[in-house]
C-alpha cells in the first residue's frame, strides 16, 4: 500500500449513515439490490460495490470525482482511491 494524497482530505473516516443496517442510497429509491456497499469519503453517501449490478459507488466517483470510498461491510476496515486503483493506509 502506498502514501495516497487523497487521504490527506479526510479528517476522520466516514461511516455509514445508518449503522444498524446500512443500505444502498440509490438502489433503495429503485427498490434494487446490493451485494457490497461503500462510504464515500467526501460526501458520506454509502452507495453498492462494483460487483452489485448497478455499481453505484464507482458512477458516484465519475460524476462527483470523490476520490476516496470505504468499505461499509462489518469487519472490514479498508479505504480504496479511485484515482489510484488501489487500496490505501488509514
Amino acid at each position: 500500500m502506498n502514501p495516497c494524497e487523497h487521504l490527506n482530505n479526510i479528517n476522520q473516516v466516514k461511516k455509514p449513515k445508518n449503522q444498524e443496517e446500512p443500505v444502498c442510497e440509490e438502489c433503495i429509491k429503485t427498490n434494487d439490490e446490493w451485494l457490497h456497499l461503500r462510504t464515500c469519503q467526501t460526501c458520506g453517501k454509502t452507495l453498492c460495490c462494483d460487483s452489485s449490478p448497478n455499481k453505484h459507488a464507482t458512477k458516484h466517483f465519475h460524476e462527483t470525482k470523490h476520490p476516496v470510498v470505504a468499505s461499509a461491510e462489518p469487519g472490514e476496515q479498508w479505504l480504496w482511491c479511485y484515482e489510484h486503483k488501489e487500496i490505501v493506509q488509514y
